[in-house]
């Protein structure tokens, strides 16, 4: 371990940063954990809580002083997005951070089909442009979220079509997450993409879910059409219907399907499938 100065960990109070932050505490890491809410943060040891927010700059520089590494989650999915990032990120730098570990998402480019994956190629051009070391884990969409797209008929459905993704568990990013930042300078400057053992369809996702769940769920492919109709009536502003869109056609494009070792080479264990994170998880 390289790591001595305490490790700051964005997101504590939610899943993903929670996990960090629960893996580095048994490890026995100082830590400071960045939240919005202090009195939401995890007890653990060897840490100390900060409240900060992504657009509050001296509240973040002030929690980022005397620190070197930091996981930073992306910020809750909204239209300020970029500009929280931006100012978080002009505050690590301002703090003197050396090295940031940032969560991007899968394919992350400019033209990105999800529409939020252009928000992570844009984070991370600036990140580069920082003068800080940074790696990027660029995972895809959640093995934990499946059940989640099944409406209350027993039915997931988007343009999905016969595209597939190569799902993963926050618990795998999460220790991934935690490795790197135990160790971070052979990490820097790399891209990882993190990813489960197997690239399913829809289909295949709704009939492992009915196979251990014991109940019938199916997925239906939606037009273009069919998507925005069926989620106009939600009253969401225009751009969060359009991810909600793209989460489908971005699988039906195959973008996410590829299979990367990169879990088990940094951690030395394999990624867990579908199957045995919902039995992993009964409720």
């Amino acid at each position: 371990m390289t790591t001595i100065r305490p490790i700051a960990v964005t997101g504590a109070t939610g899943v993903l940063g929670g996990y960090v932050a629960s893996d580095l505490a048994e490890r026995g890491v100082a830590q400071r954990l960045l939240v919005r809410t202090p009195t939401k943060a995890p007890q653990l040891p060897d840490s100390t809580v900060h409240q900060f927010s992504y657009s509050d700059q001296a509240a973040a520089t002030a929690a980022l002083d005397g620190v070197d590494v930091l996981f930073m989650v992306s910020a809750s999915e909204s239209a300020a997005r970029l500009d929280q990032h931006r100012s978080f990120i002009d505050a690590a730098a301002a703090a003197g951070e050396k090295h940031i570990v940032y969560t991007s998402f899968a394919a992350a480019a400019p033209d990105a089909t999800f529409t939020l994956a252009r928000d992570h190629y844009v984070t991370e051009e600036y990140i580069k442009a920082s003068g800080m070391d940074w790696t990027f884990l660029r995972d895809g969409f959640y093995i934990d979220f499946m059940e989640a797209l099944v409406g209350d008929d027993g039915v997931i459905r988007g343009p999905a079509g016969k595209g597939r993704a190569s799902i993963v568990a926050r618990a795998d990013v999460a220790r991934t997450a935690a490795a790197v930042l135990l160790d971070p300078a052979p990490h820097a400057g790399r891209t990882y993409d993190l990813t489960g053992p197997e690239a399913l369809t829809l289909d295949q996702v709704a009939d492992t879910i009915s196979r251990v769940r014991g109940r019938t769920v199916t997925f239906h492919d939606e037009s273009i059409n069919e998507a925005y109709q069926s989620r106009a009536g939600f009253g969401a502003p225009q751009w969060q219907v359009d991810a909600w869109v793209t989460t489908y056609t971005a699988i039906a494009s195959n973008i996410m399907a590829p299979v990367s070792g990169d879990i088990e080479t940094i951690t030395g264990t394999a990624p867990m499938n579908l199957e045995t994170y919902l039995r992993g998880n009964p409720h």
